[in-house]
């Protein structure tokens, strides 16, 4: 079964990006896999600003990806970039942090015209952390998610779809990469 941790860049903790991250989640569980969420906010601000490398709750955040097979690394969009709490746990990461790991990069933004944050802006820090398997990210614009009167979010049709392709193509390259990691059982 593979192991898959999401992580959230997200500083707001009811963020329209839990609609694809908990879209995501369930399909993947669906399919049998061990999900773990890790939101970067959620980590002792002091240890991420300071770079606190031996921090416990670092170390232990860096463990959880380090034992998953998959990450899926989420992100609303600020300024045309994910965000600075999403950034300052990455550069935590040990150097070869994600090496030998299948990504799949979620993004919401307010606009289509940061559609290319994804190639431009994360492609090139997942690179420098050893990610050779980054698979076809997905953007969302916040009008395709909306908050319900529930409380809860609704994600429009064509989002779904493209989301459904995103986490089929990733499950697959997943699995596909986890075969030819392990020694053959001849």
């Amino acid at each position: 079964m593979p192991k898959v941790v999401i992580l959230s860049g997200s500083p707001n903790p009811v963020s329209r990006l839990n609609g694809m991250t908990d879209y995501a989640e369930e399909k993947l569980r669906a399919l049998g896999w061990e999900v773990s969420a890790l939101h970067a906010a959620s980590l002792p601000a002091e240890d991420l600003v300071l770079a606190r490398w031996d921090s416990p709750a670092i170390k232990a955040a860096n463990k959880l990806i380090a034992d998953a097979d998959a990450v899926i690394v989420a992100s609303p969009v600020y300024k045309a970039s994910f965000t600075g709490v999403l950034k300052t746990y990455l550069d935590l990461l040990p150097q070869t942090g994600l090496e030998g790991k299948v990504i799949l990069p979620l993004f919401i933004g307010g606009t289509i015209a940061h559609l290319l944050t994804i190639d431009y802006a994360l492609k090139p820090v997942l690179s420098a952390l050893y990610a050779r398997h980054v698979s076809s990210g997905v953007y969302a614009v916040d009008s395709q998610i909306q908050k319900t009167d529930e409380g809860g979010l609704k994600i429009d049709e064509e989002l779904l779809q493209r989301l459904d392709a995103a986490i089929a193509s990733f499950a697959e390259a997943t699995e596909l990469f986890g075969s030819l990691r392990k020694p053959s059982q001849a």
